[in-house]
């Protein structure tokens, strides 16, 4: 049986290997694959990536966001959630949740010897910015004055 929209095979959605974050945190996410299903549909109130995490990467920076809810549900594989209150594993069949708002940085670490493959979901809020929780990472996203941008915490720009 033929597969077509609105309907597809995940995987036949291109692969996209890149990242806004300047250096030196785009060499921490990269390489790692996210395929944009969300896109692929036109939807444009929710993000969905299937995103393949390779061993040694991080998703992201340890991040929290304004107006954005997030999910995600791990496939294959494992990854370390960090949070504020530590670190847990995650494996396939496991998700995890965070509310806009709540400022409390997450992020997913993969520390085994396998890629990981999950889900993210979010609600997408052109008025949303991000908080970056470690300290030893400079970065705002999108703060009021550079919309869709990177600054350093103290808002100049990259």
């Amino acid at each position: 049986m033929a597969v077509h929209k609105p309907a597809l095979a995940a995987r036949s959605v291109a692969a996209l290997s890149r990242s806004g974050y300047p250096e030196p945190y785009r060499a921490r996410v990269l390489p790692r694959e996210k395929r944009r299903l969300g896109d692929a549909f036109g939807l444009t109130r929710v993000g969905i990536n299937l995103t393949t995490l390779p061993p040694g990467k991080e998703s992201s920076m340890r991040h929290w966001h304004t107006r954005e809810d997030e999910f995600v549900y791990v496939l294959e594989g494992e990854v370390v959630l960090r949070t504020g209150a530590g670190e847990q594993r995650l494996t396939a069949g496991m998700c995890a949740g965070f509310p806009a708002g709540v400022e409390d940085g997450h992020q997913l670490v993969n520390r085994s010897d396998r890629p990981a493959v999950y889900l993210e979901v979010s609600n997408r809020d052109p008025e949303d910015g991000a908080h970056y929780s470690d300290a030893d990472v400079d970065l705002l996203w999108s703060p009021p004055h550079a919309r869709g941008q990177f600054t350093r915490r103290d808002g100049t720009a990259y």
